[in-house]
């Protein structure tokens, strides 16, 4: 077998932002920055010990240099930097990416980070216009609705076709997390409780998509700082080790697509199982990527925890909350934590490394959490990635 990347750098450092509905006078630098200072005093380290740096490519806006912006906006001098291109995906990728850069000498504390803004008084600055002819050509004239909710009901709508996944299924996903970011102080929906007739009598966002099966849209950050695994072991927080990885690309357009239900995490998942040596049989915590309901299933189903087209059923049988045979989204994922854009997909990771630590309060799982398998989705399953942690005696 191959030299890989097993348990060759740990994530040990993490900071994170309360979502916010929005975020008056704030831009996605600043957020960024208060949040990477929180991963690297959380690592125990000084801002002059980060000699790496990955940032999300479009989280900047307006143009290239978005690596030297950020260094000089934060006081930071990489001397490797580099970004990422791979939209909810990212956060995993990252991970990945970094862990790579740290045993080839590139770096030996690489910051990876990314942030929303939503200020209610800036302009908005119109869209570019496009050249790809798939998109501008074929799908914008015609629909579906606007940003992702169509494509993913289509998705949604296809799922339930072929499978009976009807909205009383997909519902429990969202109850369970909601569960899970009551006892989440950071959540955006903490003292908001949901139940299944709740998300039932909601109202339609695209059909067949119910308003609390979807995300919503926050200001935030998040930020974490990866190592190789012998500095790691010297640190403060116990390490949380990157297992295996990979990232499923299948086309950019969902239209372009065979079988719209089938999540390009599976590529991901069985690149990020065989190189760990676990399966999903041995997963003991799960941070899916939760854009939707049905990205959860879909996700679940092709990462290898059940049958396809039988998730709304596995679902039904499983306690999701942090308390139950199957954690998952532990801090309550995107739909009840809140999605910062992209930060909301490194909630993911961070959590993960929480879990791990055993830092979660009152959100943490009281069995088992030396394993915990991590997903990120980009566009409308355009990319999807999966990475395997786990604590020191998962190595």
């Amino acid at each position: 077998m191959p030299d890989t990347l097993r348990g060759k750098a740990a994530i040990v450092g993490i900071g994170e932002l309360k979502p916010e509905r929005t975020r008056p006078g704030r831009d996605a630098m600043s957020l960024l920055a208060e949040a990477a200072y929180l991963a690297i005093q959380d690592a125990g380290l000084a801002k002059s010990d980060v000699d790496g740096l990955i940032v999300d490519e479009g989280m900047l806006g307006g143009g290239s240099g978005y690596c030297a912006k950020m260094a000089e906006h934060m006081g930071i001098f990489p001397t490797w930097a580099t970004g990422c291109d791979a939209q909810g995906a990212a956060a995993v990728v990252m991970a990945l990416q970094a862990a790579a850069y740290v045993n080839a000498g590139l770096a030996n504390f690489v910051l990876c980070g990314m942030s929303a803004a939503i200020d209610p008084g800036a302009r908005r600055r119109p869209p570019a216009a496009g050249t790809e002819t798939a998109t501008s050509e074929f799908q914008a004239p015609f629909g579906p609705t606007v940003a992702a909710n169509g494509w993913y009901a289509m998705i949604a709508q296809r799922h339930e076709a072929l499978y009976g996944t009807t909205v009383e299924k997909r519902a429990k996903i969202a109850v369970d997390l909601r569960y899970n970011a009551n006892h989440n102080p950071l959540a955006y929906f903490h003292d908001t409780p949901l139940t299944v007739e709740d998300v039932v009598n909601s109202r339609i966002v695209a059909d067949p998509l119910h308003l609390l099966e979807c995300v919503m849209p926050c200001a935030g950050g998040c930020a974490f700082v990866v190592t190789r695994a012998e500095i790691a072991r010297s640190l403060r927080h116990p390490p949380a080790y990157i297992l295996g990885g990979g990232l499923g690309v299948p086309r950019n357009n969902l239209a372009h697509l065979g079988e719209i239900t089938i999540a390009p995490v599976g590529r991901a998942a069985k690149k990020a199982f065989a190189m760990s040596g676990y399966a999903p049989s041995d997963v003991q915590v799960m941070e899916i990527y939760d854009s939707f309901t049905i990205t959860v299933i879909c996700e679940l189903e092709d990462s290898g925890f059940c049958p396809k087209g039988e998730g709304g059923d596995w679902i039904q049988e499983h306690d999701l909350t942090f308390k139950g045979d199957r954690p998952l989204d532990t801090h309550g994922g995107q739909l009840s934590c809140g999605q910062a854009s992209t930060a909301g997909g490194c909630a993911q990771v961070t959590e993960a490394v929480r879990q791990i630590r055993r830092d979660g309060g009152a959100h943490q799982v009281p069995g088992p959490a030396d394993l915990v398998y991590v997903t990120g989705s980009g566009g409308y399953f355009s990319q999807q990635s999966a990475m395997v942690l786990g604590s020191a005696a998962a190595l």
